[in-house]
């Protein structure tokens, strides 16, 4: 990746124009960027790998996104500053294309696609540790946010990835971190998980971006 060509990508032997650099302005094409994107998910995640037509507005919102095109994403109703929260019934796609989009933007910190379940096994076995580790400065998406069971550490119950949630809001207001989430669960079931309180730090934490309910299972 060239730092002076944040829309030139070299995948292998090949090489992807995202758009054009006119008067030092990045001007981005979205249908280019969809050509790279089905390129680098079938490197991904397999041979099969395509995104479908019924998401492309789902993918367009998410792209002005993650190359930050203010106007675009004004018009969208989403807040540059703020993280994703991507939900969607089972099967959808979230997951790979939260793993997917960072690519886009080689030249911007990415972040790391962390399954919850995961986190709430580790405080099982280590503790509030864990709740410390994911309160730094690093970049996460949360993955199926909602699903994992809750934790249980010395006999003592906790919503794990609810004080996590706490946490990356603080770190949000206090360093601009943003954080990322995928989940299968609507607004009502999160805040039955996790409380009014956690609820209300989402809305501020992240633009929520949704699939259509019935969107099909993609897996094989």
């Amino acid at each position: 990746m060239n730092p002076h060509k944040p829309h030139i990508i070299i995948e292998g032997s090949v090489q992807y124009s995202l758009g054009e650099l006119k008067d030092n302005q990045m001007l981005y094409d979205f249908d280019k960027m969809l050509i790279y994107l089905n390129a680098k998910g079938k490197l991904l995640f397999g041979k099969k790998f395509k995104i479908f037509e019924e998401d492309r507005d789902i993918v367009y919102k998410l792209c002005n996104f993650y190359i930050k095109d203010e106007a675009n994403c004004k018009k969208l109703n989403i807040d540059i500053n703020k993280g994703i929260l991507l939900s969607g019934p089972v099967g959808c796609g979230k997951t790979s294309l939260m793993k997917l989009l960072r690519h886009i933007v080689p030249h911007q910190k990415s972040y790391e696609v962390i399954p919850t379940r995961n986190i709430a096994f580790a405080f099982n076995n280590i503790g509030y540790t864990i709740i410390e580790n994911y309160g730094d400065k690093r970049f996460y998406c949360f993955d199926d946010l909602g699903v994992e069971p809750t934790g249980r550490h010395f006999g003592k119950d906790c919503n794990v990835m609810g004080e996590i949630i706490l946490s990356r809001y603080d770190l949000f207001l206090s360093h601009k971190i943003k954080t990322h989430a995928t989940t299968n669960l609507n607004a009502k079931e999160l805040e039955e998980r996790y409380g009014n309180r956690v609820r209300s730090r989402m809305r501020q934490l992240f633009n929520l971006v949704a699939f259509d309910k019935s969107s099909r299972d993609k897996r094989d």
